[in-house]
Formats: structure tokens, sequence, C-alpha cells
């Protein structure tokens, strides 16, 4: 009896833990909570940054949403005019018209320069090794170094009556071309795209060499081993090669082509007329000269909600399935 005794003590001594009380889960709170102290040090990093994007955007853009609600001259008491600056913004003409002519410079500021990036690009990389190839890039991105202030004042003289554009004209039998173009209806905004596209080939130039810089040169030797030519080394090799890099070209130009400001200014000051009037420059004149912060702060969110419109399904179609 002792002998059994002693076997039942040894089991009962030897038996598992209760299953109500789990002993992992006193470990798994204290590993959580060491995992969340680690990190600590890189949330305080993140916070100035934080601060400084809510305040000076976050902050700015809640208010313009609140003042396109209202009828505000920016001194008088406001009135509350729910979406009437919406609905001026859709149906004025001329700011109607602004909007348009931004998305028509897309055109210049963003697939002419991005086209012609795109062929310098696949030409300076087949003389890579030429001193040719790096006078090249450098003249082709000093635009980029440039203000655009004094692109808008340097380029404001070419285009002028007696500029050297209408000199080079005269100069070889076309003076019946000559014209003043920053101040002809019809040439006006293209003149202003012809500036916003010597600007902005440069940076995507830069960007689409990088790309191609990271493409195996074995693809090339294996196509023209196969026979390919010229045309189709670009169309399966380079194109494919350069894809995020031609996407980050095209969001960037088409940005700036529907935030235009800086150019449009120093050049035209949107006209002749409201020729080349552009939703950025428009919001300008709403807010200082007309004193209509309603109507401005309307138009600014809608310029914005366009530039999201469009970007963001550029993006993730260009990107394909990698976005």
């Amino acid at each position: 009896m002792s002998r059994v005794h002693e076997g039942a003590a040894s089991t009962d001594v030897g038996a598992a833990p209760s299953p109500s009380v789990p002993p992992q889960i006193p470990r798994r709170r204290h590993g959580r909570g060491r995992r969340l102290w680690r990190s600590l040090p890189i949330y305080l990093l993140v916070l100035p940054a934080a601060l400084f994007y809510g305040v000076f955007v976050l902050r700015p853009i809640a208010l313009t949403a609140q003042y396109s609600l209202y009828d505000w001259n920016g001194i008088q008491p406001a009135t509350w005019a729910g979406f009437d600056n919406y609905v001026e913004v859709f149906t004025n003409p001329k700011l109607v018209g602004s909007i348009l002519n931004a998305f028509e410079l897309i055109i210049y500021f963003s697939i002419v320069p991005v086209l012609l990036a795109l062929f310098a690009a696949n030409v300076i990389r087949g003389i890579a090794t030429s001193r040719l190839a790096g006078v090249a890039r450098t003249v082709l991105f000093l635009p980029q170094v440039i203000p655009l202030v004094a692109a808008g004042i340097m380029w404001t003289w070419q285009f002028a009556s007696n500029g050297m554009v209408n000199q080079v004209l005269r100069a070889v039998g076309l003076g019946g071309l000559a014209r003043a173009w920053l101040g002809d209806f019809d040439t006006a905004l293209p003149a202003v795209g012809v500036i916003g596209a010597w600007v902005a080939v440069g940076l995507c130039l830069i960007l689409l060499l990088a790309g191609m810089s990271k493409i195996d040169q074995s693809l090339y030797e294996a196509a023209r081993i196969d026979g390919a030519g010229p045309v189709r080394e670009f169309v399966s090799i380079t194109l494919p090669g350069v894809r995020q890099e031609l996407a980050v070209c095209v969001i960037i130009t088409v940005i700036a082509a529907l935030a235009s400001f800086d150019i449009i200014y120093i050049s035209t000051q949107g006209g002749p007329g409201n020729s080349t009037l552009v939703p950025g420059l428009q919001v300008y004149y709403l807010a200082f000269f007309d004193r209509e912060i309603g109507t401005a702060s309307a138009l600014a969110l809608t310029l914005m909600a366009l530039v999201l419109l469009v970007v963001l399904p550029l993006q993730r179609l260009l990107r394909g399935k990698e976005s």
C-alpha cells in the first residue's frame, strides 16, 4: 500500500498545470510593452515632422475648406454661403476657362518634355562613353537649376517683338510669322507651354537616364544577336526598364501643369485677356485683389481635388501591378 501511495504522489507532482491559467499571457503582454518601449524613439523622431505637416499643411487645408463655405472679404464678418462658391466655380466662364487652360498646359508641361527627355536619354545612353554625353546631360539639365522667375523673365525677352525668336525668323526669311508671342491670343498659352517644357525636360532626362543605367546590358546584347534593331530594343527593353521613372516624370509634370503659377505670373500675368489664366493665378487674384476669399478657397480645393483625380489613376496606370 505504501508503494501505491508513493506512485500516486509522484503522479500528482508530475501532472500538467491547469489550463485555466496559461503561462504565456504575462510573457506576451510583457513582450508587447517592451516592443512599444523600443519603438518610442522612432515615434519621437517622426513627431517634429508630423507636427510641422499638421500645422502647415493639414490645418491650412481645413481652414480653406471652412472659408469655402462662407462669403467673406477678409475684413467684415463672414456670412454663410453653403455650396454657392462651388457652384460659382463650375458656372463662371472665367473660372471654368482657367481650369481648361491648366489641362491644356499638360500637353506642354508634361507630354512634350517627357517625350523629348525619353528620346534624348535613349540617344545619350547610346553614346555613354563619349564626352558629348556629359555635355548633353549638363546642357539639358541646366534649365532645372535656373529659378522659375528668372526663366520667365528670360523667355519674356526672347518672345518679345524684337526678341531672339522673331530675329531668327526674320533672318531665315520667315518674318511673316514674327509676332508678340506672349501678347497674341492664339500663341500666348503655347508660348508659356514652351517655357514650361524647357524647364521640365532636364529633370525628366536625369530620371530616365538613372532608370536606363539599371538595365542589364546583356539584354541589349541578346536582342542584337536575335536580330533586333534600335526601335525594337527601345520598345521591348528600354521602355519596360524605365517604367517606374517614366511614371514619376509624368506625375511630377502633370502636377506642375495643373498647379502652375510662377512662370505664368512672370510672363503674362494671365493675359492677354484670360487666355493664359490658370487656377493658381486665379486664386491669387480672387483672394488678394477681388477680396472674394470664399470663392478663392472653393477654387483652391477644386484644384486640389482635380490634381488628385488626375494623378492617382495615372500613378496606378503607369506603375501597373507594382503599385
